[in-house]
């Protein structure tokens, strides 16, 4: 069995693929890479996907399949891996070689120890076009360094400081068993993936290194605002899923439960926000559906949501409420961080 299991979903992907996947292959034949075409047309990435193959037949596997979309290609790559662990690398990004290897490193460590953790967390870099300063994302005020803990051994995560897919060493099968199911040709289905699993994540392990570079430059990238608001209705469906996955009130784990419970937070602000910016009746209606789903299906969150700082900033009435809204969440987003 493989130490790692490494997905790279591509798409169209020719132009910029292989800097992911020569990044990942520093990690030598304890890793598994599995490049998978998500049916691509216009170019030759099945092509590259296989060179790579051939050239690392004990490593690299090229998997062709059908266009699903970002979520379809991560889970093919869930249902073949064979590593112990998992990790998803998205084509326009790559790793850090020296820090990938310490990671390694650690999770060798815990195999010798006949131990295991269900979710490892490393940095990651938005690697912005033209920025002097890349920031980084580091967990060392929520999390102790190389060790094996509880959600009781978390510190409090602050408002947009969250896990995400880019920070994320899933135990591959917690992410089988867990049932989670990405959604074929959805957007931002990244949230799923860095929520619905923690439900079964009982230890976790922070390694402080500087792993995922997030590469921000291309304009098409979906996190665009303006690409977002066009996308809002996959946005929505995305927020209903993570709703629809797990309730929160029945968590155990008070320190796990507030966490998700901060980050559905946020993806709701954020839903809330791009509907009032839009300008649109339709979305604004959108957006007073959005919130009585959450009272529908999960009452007691919808009232916890009401009354935190975000929820009563994004329900404010009217017309100049909404101006209130957008200002005082381009102030937050500063203060926070989050997109």
């Amino acid at each position: 069995m493989k130490l790692l299991s490494v997905t790279i979903p591509c798409y169209n992907s020719a132009a910029y693929m292989s800097k992911a996947i020569e990044s990942v292959l520093t990690g030598g034949e304890d890793v598994e890479i599995l490049v998978v075409d998500d049916g691509s047309a216009k170019d030759n990435t099945l092509e590259i996907a296989r060179s790579y193959e051939a050239k690392y037949p004990s490593i690299v596997r090229a998997i062709h399949k059908e266009n699903g979309g970002h979520g379809d290609a991560v889970m093919t790559g869930i249902r073949s891996a064979t590593g112990r662990y998992f990790k998803v690398v998205d084509s326009d990004d790559w790793v850090d070689p020296e820090c990938f290897n310490r990671v390694l490193d650690k999770l060798r460590e815990t195999e010798a120890a006949s131990r295991e953790v269900d979710l490892v967390l490393s940095n990651y870099v938005y690697d912005k076009v033209g920025a002097k300063h890349k920031h980084v994302v580091r967990y060392g005020h929520v999390l102790p360094e190389n060790r094996i803990i509880g959600w009781q051994d978390t510190r409090h995560f602050r408002v947009g400081h969250y896990i995400q897919m880019h920070s994320i060493i899933y135990r591959t099968q917690l992410l089988i068993d867990c049932g989670l199911e990405l959604p074929k040709h959805t957007f931002y289905v990244d949230e799923l993936y860095a929520y619905v699993p923690l439900v079964n994540v009982e230890t976790l392990m922070y390694v402080n290194e500087d792993v995922y570079h997030y590469f921000i430059g291309r304009e098409d990238q979906s996190v665009q605002e303006d690409i977002m608001i066009g996308r809002i209705d996959q946005a929505i469906r995305v927020h209903e899923l993570m709703l629809s996955s797990v309730r929160l009130m029945d968590i155990p784990d008070p320190h796990k439960r507030r966490y998700m419970m901060q980050y559905l937070e946020i993806i709701t602000t954020v839903c809330s926000v791009l509907l009032i910016k839009s300008g649109t009746p339709a979305n604004r209606q959108k957006k007073r559906r959005l919130w009585a789903n959450i009272h529908a299906q999960q009452p007691e969150i919808y009232v916890h949501l009401k009354r935190r700082f975000l929820g009563r900033l994004i329900n404010l009435p009217g017309k100049l409420g909404r101006k209130a809204t957008i200002a005082g969440y381009r102030v937050s987003r500063k203060i926070y961080g989050f997109n």
